[in-house]
């Protein structure tokens, strides 16, 4: 679905005021002091008087033209002494006092540094973002852009992070059908007999056909809904022709097409490996793989991605039932009747997308459901054997630009919590409404990946289980504030 960014939120501790000490002495008695300045010692006043009246004999005994030299010469030295003096005097004045200016200076900084620990306390918001920039300084700039989102914020989460990303990989020479190997022990077809009816009323068994992907050694294997709807039995064939015809569905998502199956009494099947769907852009290389018309198994086709976010209905080939999708793939790789549920897989060789819908009536256009989306109910399942489905309890409407222009939201992506309706969009008592969510609301992100962007909210919702812990970003009167909200799980 969409991208999962892992930001890190960061509280950044008051920082604590050093402590500055002015050490002063005390003052000596002003008559004291007075008095040392005076004294001098009797022998070096005698000498400096000896020295001086030599100098003027040694002057008058001259000549007229070196009398001048050495009258410059003397006064040089007289003012060179007299300096020397006046620093002694200033340094034994300032080893006995403090100089007030100074003292005034240190109680300045002190009071600069008390003065962000009041705007602290006040809880001025605006404030309190600023000290925590500065006391952050060069510790990194998502960091930075944390404080500067959130106003206010209940208790942080680490948003984790999904490791390598192989969105960004291309296919090279010879890659596509390296991979193609590797990914197709991982595809099934999977065979179902259903009780249909013939046009004049008559009961018979049919099959039908389509395809999986196993997501754990153990037997687990993911597939869409419509795919072993009103099945009666369920036979599932690997790759290399195995059989396995003691399969069990599981469970289904209610709000999606999708379908988890386990075969029994297995350990060491070929596990596809499972990439970030909210991380994939349009124009990235993709390939399909897929039991093409029931039949030709593991039939692989090649294209692009060539959008997200899409919506739509699908319908059975008799048009007897529909189900409306949302947050699809759209690709130019065939995606063919028989080839619903198999994986779309990027250049990495990763599952980004469960095959799911095709046109009717346009060429190379199909749709998938984005990966991301299911490993919420998948890691249940594995860890428990059983799983539901998570939802945070709100109605709401996508954010378009559209829709932003019409009731003059301040963003074009998100989600809107609103409901036409006299009733609340908040559903009684659900994590929404535990978490303090309200009406008119703007959810723009989930643990830091853009609604819209990343994928739609529900999908985002879809990859964490009931009872795990989110942090929503949400649009209030203008303001962006962060609100954790513990999942819940979905009941029809």
């Amino acid at each position: 679905m969409s991208k999962n960014e892992d930001v890190i939120r960061i509280e950044v501790d008051e920082p604590e005021k050093e402590d500055e000490v002015i050490e002063e002495k005390q003052e000596e008695p002003e008559e004291k002091v007075a008095e040392e300045k005076k004294e001098e010692p009797e022998e070096k006043v005698a000498e400096e008087k000896k020295e001086e009246s030599e100098e003027k004999e040694e002057i008058k005994k001259e000549k007229p033209e070196e009398k001048k030299e050495k009258k410059a010469e003397t006064k040089e030295k007289e003012k060179k002494k007299k300096e020397k003096k006046e620093k002694e005097k200033v340094g034994e004045e300032n080893k006995e006092e403090k100089k007030p200016e100074v003292k005034e200076e240190k109680v300045k900084e002190e009071k600069k540094v008390e003065a962000p620990a009041k705007v602290k306390k006040s809880h001025a918001a605006g404030w309190a973002v600023a000290i925590s920039l500065v006391a952050l300084g060069a510790s990194g700039t998502s960091a930075v852009f944390s404080w500067l989102s959130y106003e206010k914020s209940s208790t942080p989460i680490t948003f984790l992070g999904s490791g390598t990303d192989g969105n960004s990989a291309n296919f090279v020479e010879g890659s596509v059908a390296d991979i193609v190997s590797k990914v197709s022990e991982s595809v099934v077809s999977i065979v179902t007999s259903v009780q249909a009816k013939s046009y004049f009323g008559t009961s018979y068994e049919s099959e039908a056909a389509g395809t999986g992907i196993i997501v754990s050694s153990d037997g687990y294997i993911l597939t869409n809904k419509h795919v072993i709807d009103d099945a009666k039995t369920i036979t599932v064939v690997l790759a290399d022709g195995t059989t396995y015809k003691s399969v069990k569905l599981v469970a289904t998502d209610p709000l999606n097409d999708v379908a988890y199956l386990k075969i029994s009494d297995v350990s060491d099947l070929k596990a596809a490996k499972l990439g970030d769907s909210k991380t994939i852009t349009a124009g990235q290389q993709v390939i399909a793989i897929g039991n093409a018309l029931g039949q030709y198994q593991n039939t692989v086709t090649s294209g692009i991605v060539s959008g997200t976010g899409r919506s739509l209905v699908a319908s059975d080939s008799t048009g007897s039932s529909s189900e409306k999708l949302s947050d699809m793939i759209q690709t130019d790789a065939a995606i063919n009747s028989g080839n619903s549920g198999g994986p779309l897989v990027n250049a990495a060789g990763e599952v980004i997308g469960i095959n799911t819908a095709t046109s009717q009536t346009a060429e190379n256009m199909g749709f998938a459901i984005p990966i991301s989306s299911v490993k919420g109910m998948l890691s249940q399942l594995i860890e428990t054997g059983s799983a539901s489905r998570s939802y945070i309890g709100v109605y709401l409407v996508e954010v378009t630009p559209e829709l932003a222009k019409e009731y003059n939201l301040p963003v074009s992506r998100g989600a809107y919590v609103y409901n036409s309706s006299a009733y609340s969009a908040i559903i009684k008592d659900g994590p929404a409404d535990k978490a303090g969510i309200k009406d008119k609301d703007i959810i723009v992100a989930i643990n830091g990946v853009k609604v819209g962007v990343g994928g739609s909210l529900s999908s985002l919702i879809g990859e964490y289980k009931p009872g795990d812990t989110v942090q929503l970003s949400i649009i209030r009167e203008g303001k962006e504030i962060a609100i954790n909200v513990t999942l819940g799980a979905y009941k029809n």
